[in-house]
């Protein structure tokens, strides 16, 4: 089975950084406890400050299912977030599971 790697690049309107920030590392702690989640980081942008990228790593489609369909991303990112923002864009792969050696 595969893992999934989501790419979220989002774009803040203009004067939202206060309100988005912190709704955004509350979603990381919350994310971060799920049991199908296993990488879940926060990168800002350096030459455009109002974007910020989030890389989410999941044991599978159905965890990734599972996160959106959680209590934590319906309250902060749909009726919190995403009115807040510009733009967003989320990309979604299949990423081979890497065996322990």
């Amino acid at each position: 089975m595969s893992e999934v790697q989501l790419i979220a690049r989002h774009r803040m309107r203009a004067g939202t950084e206060n309100e988005v920030l912190p709704l955004v590392e509350q979603l990381a702690d919350a994310a971060r406890t799920e049991p199908g989640n296993l990488a879940f980081e926060i990168y800002r942008g350096m030459r455009d400050p109002t974007t910020y990228v989030l890389l989410e790593r999941y044991t599978s489609r159905e965890a990734l299912t599972a996160h959106r369909a959680s209590p934590h991303f319906q309250q902060i990112v749909i009726e919190q977030l995403v009115p807040l923002l510009a733009d967003r864009v989320v990309e979604e792969f299949d990423a081979p599971a890497v065996e322990a050696e």
